[in-house]
This record gives structure tokens, sequence and C-alpha cells, in this order.
């Protein structure tokens, strides 16, 4: 589904996520219920994440928009494939973009940063988070495509 089109549709019943993403992978569309991890320049609670949350979800991540070091990179990016994850939203930014590019995921990000994380376990999971004029509540749905984000508290259909 086009988010232009849930837009049209849905414009009473939405939120639009008033930042720009570059997208790496090759989903570049996709959707889901989503779950919350809010880091700050840490990702362990974002593998944890990764590893535990259904099938199908989106996975937003909650950096701060700090430029400072990737919180996803080609080892998660394989997990949120495996897990047949629907995508990840970053505030944040990733790197081994080469090799996300050539997986069957989608990744949303600010940007790239070659320098891996913190590993302290700092953070929050499953609570709302806001960034991008957006609250993003755990259980609500994210639509992402070459468009934008939008969001919504139950599932749309066109």
């Amino acid at each position: 589904m086009k988010t232009a089109d849930l837009c049209d549709q849905y414009s009473d019943r939405i939120e639009i996520c008033r930042m720009e993403f570059k997208s790496f992978g090759r989903k570049k569309r996709f959707s889901g219920p989503i779950a919350t991890v809010e880091v700050f320049e840490d990702n362990v609670l974002v593998r944890k994440m990764l590893e535990t949350i259904p099938e199908g979800s989106v996975l937003v991540v909650n950096g701060h928009g700090s430029r400072n070091c990737a919180l996803v990179g080609d080892m998660l990016a394989q997990i949120a494939v495996d897990r047949k994850l629907a995508g990840i939203i970053v505030n944040g930014c990733i790197r081994d973009s080469g090799e996300i590019d050539q997986m069957d995921v989608g990744i949303f990000a600010i940007g790239t940063m070659p320098l891996k994380s913190k590993k302290e376990g700092k953070g929050k999971t499953n609570e709302p988070t806001t960034f991008g004029g957006i609250t993003w509540v755990p259980g609500d749905y994210a639509y992402a495509d070459e468009d934008g984000v939008i969001v919504s508290s139950e599932p749309l259909t066109l």
C-alpha cells in the first residue's frame, strides 16, 4: 500500500512522520505493527528487540538522531531477515549499508556511520517514544515507502 494513497483515504486518522529517511535494503515498502526501543548510542536493546518481537513487526528505534555511531549493522539486519520482520525505522544511523542493500529487508535511517555503538544495555523497550513530530506507540501500525512514513492506531486497508 502506498502512503500517498493511505493519506488520501485516511488523512483524518493518521499521523505523518516529519523526518526524511534514507532507505536501505531491497524492500522499499513495508508495514506492520510497531514495537519500540529507545536508546542513545547503545544497541544492546535493539538486538534484544529484533530477537524477540513477533514476525511482521516494524521495529522503531529512537536513537535521538545521533550521528556518532551506528545502531544497526548487517548482523542485526540479518536477524530481521531471518525472523521475517516487516522492517526497521531508525532515528539514528546504520552501517554496513552495502551489505544491507543486498538483503531482503527494509530499513529507514537518517544516515550511515561506520563506528559501532556502545554495548551497555541502557534504554527503554516497548514504551511510547517521540520523534519526527509524532509519538510512536507499541501496537500502532507503521506504513513506510518512498514517500515517507505514516502511523495509524489501527490497521489500514485500501
